[in-house]
């Protein structure tokens, strides 16, 4: 029975750890993509190492914040089953882990690369700020989830000591406001009138208001990209104009995630969404070979 209870915590604290969430960290590799670094050995491994201390990172936020919406997320019709919620995770455990994890990845984070070191420093207090302030302003909570995303872009090319246009960041953080935003309106309409007790901001927003600053988002996300394809600077770097031939992709992407907030009012877990609806895998994947084979080859 003991070994049970501790298989059961164990999964308890996996689960809690939010491995799916991960898949946002992805962002780390742009760098060695984009400097086209992907094939040496060496700079791969320090890439996956980085990719590593950001998961680390987010899943001691992902405690953190746990631990402070205990309450909200007990009322909350599918957050009422995460492991600290529904009981299945003790407190004490996820208090002990949640600053061992912080202090031991960016001990190591570091050592890896003191530049590197001091972005997941400021990723990391900048989500703290999150969890305990900015996640309940208005604007103010999809703006820093939207810099987290670009602070994790300049880390990955920080931990290879290689620059990063940018054009990127500047699509890294459309990006990132268009699914931040669109999280904020599936909270809202599945939530309904009791979406400000879960999360204050939700007060201030409303449908409208969101669909209108979600279209911005896209525009910009969707321009942003297309500049950069067409950049001269791009263009020079990597002795050709075929990158713009990935824009059909994008372009899929952004539409086929608004036909699922609209229609099937989903957006809630964009990684979710990128794993679990096989027309956005498939295209993430053609996305990623075209890429590849304009870049590599």
């Amino acid at each position: 029975m003991a070994q049970q209870t501790a298989l059961e915590t164990a999964r308890a604290v996996a689960e809690a750890l939010r491995p799916r969430q991960w898949l946002k960290n992805g962002i780390v590799f742009a760098g060695i993509i984009f400097s086209q670094s992907f094939l040496d050995l060496r700079m791969l491994a320090i890439s996956v190492a980085a990719f590593a201390l950001f998961c680390a990172l987010s899943s001691s936020v992902y405690l953190l914040n746990d631990l402070g919406d205990l309450e909200r997320d007990r009322r909350h019709p599918s957050k009422r089953l995460r492991p600290l919620a529904s009981g299945r995770l003790p407190m004490r455990l996820a208090w002990a882990a949640a600053p061992t994890l912080a202090v031991a990845s960016l001990a190591l984070a570091f050592a890896l690369r003191p530049e590197f070191g001091l972005l997941a420093l400021g990723y990391y207090a900048l989500n703290l700020a999150y969890t305990y302030w900015f996640k309940h302003v208005a604007i103010v909570d999809v703006m820093s989830i939207a810099v987290g995303f670009v602070i994790r872009a300049a880390a990955g090319a920080a931990a290879i000591a290689v620059d990063i246009s940018p054009w990127l960041l500047v699509v890294t953080i459309f990006l990132a406001l268009f699914l931040a935003l669109s999280k904020r309106r599936h909270e809202l309409v599945v939530l309904e009138a009791g979406a400000g007790d879960h999360r204050a901001s939700l007060a201030h927003y409303s449908p409208q208001l969101l669909d209108q600053m979600i279209a911005v988002a896209t525009t910009s996300t969707v321009i942003a990209y297309a500049l950069y394809t067409m950049s001269p600077d791009t263009v020079e770097k990597f002795h050709t104009h075929n990158l713009v031939y990935t824009m059909p992709f994008v372009l899929f992407g952004i539409f086929r995630y608004l036909y699922l907030i609209h229609q099937r009012r989903e957006g809630g877990a964009p990684e979710r969404i990128a794993l679990g609806d096989l027309p956005m895998l498939v295209n993430l994947v053609l996305w990623l070979a075209a890429v590849g084979l304009v870049l590599y080859t």
